[in-house]
């Protein structure tokens, strides 16, 4: 069987004011990304409106967005989105509906129509049409955010029954820096927003709080074995213990998701790109942000042992010479 990392005594929660600064320093930069460089870019189907890939021939290459802008703005399709879709001769292009449920076909019409008169017949193609009425877009927008708040409120009652409430908050709260995280990364990545990079975000989500659950397992497996260690070194030994489970799981993981991200196409990239990261914020969350936090709530409130109260002790994360352990 292969066997790596065993029996290692890494200090991983020494560092967790580093770590503290880095990951408040990327998530900083996401919300200054969404404040002057505006807000998220959804796909057509929370928006509502016509999306269209269309790909030139050889000798139209040379097209490019302001081209196309210009012809679309002159023939009626204001404030169109135009994109560069994968070669140079491919491009996707959003416009909203011109009127009504109908206004999908009629939208998608004039715009071949535009660009034949720009280009020519036959010098492009329509690779795909897509429409979703702002209606339907709407509500796959509330669904999208009630799936979140929902999986949020159902992982705080698994852990707080599996665990108890300290473990449950601290879980939660590394996990909610996942999806800080990871949303900004999405900014700066200038992702589209879709039900599949929504998929990708509840995935990341579920991943996360299993590799949080299994540290957390450890932990309080060695807090029944030794009662009087430290809370510190309980949750160094119990993240070097599982470390080895640690980078098998997340190395296949993550060579599945770049084989992906590489070879799967441009559709399916967005999700590739959202769970690449995911598995590496995951990690980090469950090492430098979940015991970290449980360890600040056990000095900020300390539990009973053996019927007695331990005292709080001053929350300063600093390897503390006796910590309260679970019975």
């Amino acid at each position: 069987m292969l066997r790596i990392l065993h029996d290692t005594k890494y200090d991983f929660i020494k560092w967790w004011k580093t770590a503290a600064i880095l990951t408040a320093a990327f998530i900083a930069l996401g919300i200054g990304a969404v404040a002057f460089l505006g807000g998220f870019q959804y796909s057509i189907e929370f928006t509502g409106g016509t999306l269209m890939q269309v790909a030139f021939t050889q000798d139209q290459s040379s097209a490019d967005v302001a081209k196309l802008r210009t012809v679309l703005e002159s023939g009626g399709a204001k404030g169109a989105e135009i994109q560069q879709f994968g070669s140079a001769r491919d491009f996707t292009i959003r416009a909203q509906n011109a009127a009504g449920s109908a206004g999908a076909e009629v939208t998608s019409r004039a715009i071949e129509s535009d660009l034949t008169k720009a280009v020519g017949a036959g010098a492009f193609s329509i690779v795909r049409t897509e429409a979703v009425g702002p209606r339907v877009g709407a509500e796959l927008a509330r669904g999208a955010y009630l799936a979140i708040l929902i999986s949020f409120f159902v992982t705080m009652l698994y852990l707080a029954w599996r665990f108890e409430w300290r473990f449950g908050l601290a879980a939660v709260i590394a996990t909610a820096h996942d999806i800080l995280t990871t949303i900004a990364f999405m900014k700066l990545l200038h992702l589209e927003i879709s039900l599949t990079v929504v998929a990708a975000l509840l995935t990341v989500l579920g991943y996360s709080l299993n590799d949080t659950i299994i540290i957390f397992d450890r932990v309080r497996e060695n807090l029944r074995k030794n009662r009087k260690e430290a809370l510190y070194d309980v949750l160094n030994r119990s993240v070097n213990e599982t470390l080895p489970r640690s980078i098998l799981t997340h190395a296949t993981a993550l060579a599945a998701t770049l084989a992906l991200l590489f070879f799967a196409g441009e559709v399916i990239r967005p999700f590739a790109w959202v769970m690449a990261f995911g598995i590496f914020t995951g990690t980090f969350s469950s090492v430098y942000v979940a015991s970290p936090i449980l360890l600040y709530i056990e000095q900020r409130w300390p539990r009973s042992i053996d019927g007695k109260a331990q005292p709080a002790g001053k929350p300063s994360m600093s390897k503390p010479t006796a910590a309260p352990a679970r019975g």
